[in-house]
């Protein structure tokens, strides 16, 4: 089993001191993971600390020596997710967020316009976000995901509000990317296709804790 890609160390999450993450220690190897649990478990919390987009007591380690911490922007450098629901500012436009994911992450040009082609975002790319649909701003938040160059992308329930298509592109970058080597964490209520990507292990948020179990093969 290759190394983790990511590591959680006493990390805890509370909202108004009631706590709803403690997870002591985790590591979670190299792959394609899916993060499941019961609606108000916690998934989409976990996802945003490990993102480090909302405060968290502990410390999350990536690729081994990028901390939470200590590195923040190089960690939030390496890590990408997209919301199950994503809002973004009204007034900005597609190629705004884009711009703007571009001069932080960094990675490609050239090949993320040719993958928001792909998906069609060029169509509405210049819009205001006011005007998007539930599946525009979908597929906007999957194209910003796999901008830059990440170890790991975090993608919260990607299946939703998504035409059969843009479904496939999507398998089809979770594929390419995994196989130079970039790590996911998908979370959904449906199951992932098994004919289309290959799951690693499974993790599931109960009880505050994460517990991991990978794929027998």
């Amino acid at each position: 089993m290759p190394g983790p890609v990511i590591a959680l160390h006493a990390v805890k999450k509370s909202y108004q001191d009631v706590p709803v993450l403690d997870v002591p220690h985790l590591e979670l190897p190299e792959g394609i993971w899916w993060l499941q649990g019961e609606n108000g478990a916690g998934k989409t919390t976990c996802m945003k600390v490990m993102a480090g987009l909302i405060p968290f007591k502990g410390e999350i380690v990536l690729q081994g020596d990028v901390s939470s911490r200590n590195h923040p922007v190089r960690f939030r450098r390496l890590i990408n997710y997209a919301e199950a629901e994503p809002l973004y500012p009204s007034f900005l436009t597609g190629r705004d967020l884009l711009e703007l994911y571009l001069g932080t992450k960094g990675g490609d040009r050239k090949q993320i316009m040719e993958m928001g082609e792909e998906m069609g975002v060029h169509l509405f790319m210049n819009n205001p976000v006011s005007s998007y649909s539930s599946g525009m701003l979908k597929k906007l938040s999957l194209l910003l995901a796999f901008t830059g160059d990440p170890a790991l992308i975090l993608l919260d329930e990607p299946l939703i509000t998504i035409d059969t298509r843009t479904l496939g592109i999507m398998y089809e970058l979770i594929r390419s990317h995994s196989a130079r080597g970039v790590s996911f964490c998908i979370t959904s209520h449906q199951p992932l296709d098994p004919e289309m990507i290959t799951l690693t292990g499974t993790l599931r948020v109960e009880n505050k804790g994460i517990q991991l179990s990978t794929v027998s093969i």
